[in-house]
């Protein structure tokens, strides 16, 4: 059984981890509501882009001369990953289920007999991925340091994308985030970045189409050819912004459920030391009285 001593360190110990828990917590409320705004702010904008896109690609289905990127190589044995996760931990499972449907993604595309390349933004999905995939990750990406995300310091990110599919080392790309939909909520997303999969035009969009008469200047093909790579930088940095609004929720429940935890800890080892205490005071008061007895 542990001394008085032993509990009363203890108890001091996780007092002071339960501090540093709801300060963290307070932290990550604070960036919460900023990632946030910013992921969704930037949906409207990759909706629109994808609504234009598809329009666009609709006149180009099935023809010879679709730009690359919408039709892609024509093959489909090598594979690239792009795994997207926080630079930090202590946000409960939102690293490793990133982590986990890229594992998943991945050992089927191997059991197909396929190639696997993977690049891994964020410390956390390199750290999760290099034993079981070292020797597939070609690159590895960290954001570390940045306050706030903006659109330039992810451009590099798509840039190494465009440069290797230019380069044909790869077939198809495929995204991995997550999409942030609460404190409480943020889903685990493969998106498939090349060949474009451009989503269907939403019926609103459609009905505006169908009021109006587009004319594209200089040219469909070369609109398309130009949307086309500024599309997948957007899809990349509206990803990275969803995670940094899914990694501030998650650390701001695993923070409040581990001040509780702590809470409930203290309770119970304050019990067990006032127990304690209070037997060994009464052992005293027993051996007090027998000596005075015997006397």
């Amino acid at each position: 059984m542990a001394s008085l001593k032993d509990l009363k360190n203890r108890i001091a110990s996780v007092k002071a981890t339960q501090k540093i828990t709801k300060a963290m917590q307070m932290v990550a409320a604070a960036k919460l509501r900023r990632a946030q705004e910013a992921a969704e702010a930037s949906r409207p904008y990759a909706k629109r882009m994808g609504a234009v896109l598809s329009n666009l690609a609709a006149g180009f289905e099935g023809q010879d001369d679709a730009p690359k990127l919408m039709t892609g190589t024509g093959q489909d044995q090598s594979h690239l990953l792009l795994v997207c996760t926080a630079e930090r931990g202590l946000c409960g499972g939102f690293n490793s289920s990133i982590a986990k449907l890229a594992r998943a993604h991945a050992n089927k595309l191997l059991a197909e007999g396929k190639d696997v390349k993977i690049i891994t933004v964020g410390k956390k999905g390199f750290d999760a991925l290099k034993s079981d995939f070292g020797q597939h990750i070609i690159e590895k990406i960290e954001l570390r340091g940045l306050k706030n995300i903006e659109f330039n310091d992810t451009k590099a990110v798509g840039d190494l994308v465009l440069k290797m599919f230019e380069d044909e080392k790869f077939d198809v790309c495929t995204l991995f985030y997550a999409q942030f939909q609460s404190v409480i909520s943020q889903v685990p997303t493969a998106k498939q970045l090349i060949p474009a999969s451009l989503e269907t035009v939403s019926e609103q969009a459609a009905g505006e189409a169908d009021n109006a008469l587009y004319e594209y200047e200089p040219g469909e093909q070369e609109i398309l050819e130009t949307l086309l790579p500024r599309n997948i930088r957007v899809q990349i940095y509206s990803a990275i912004l969803e995670n940094a609004a899914s990694e501030q929720g998650a650390r701001m429940s695993a923070m409040d459920s581990a001040t509780r935890n702590a809470g409930e800890m203290i309770d119970k080892l304050t019990l067990s030391y006032n127990r304690q205490r209070q037997a060994q005071i009464t052992k005293e008061l027993i051996e007090i009285i027998s000596g005075a007895e015997a006397l």
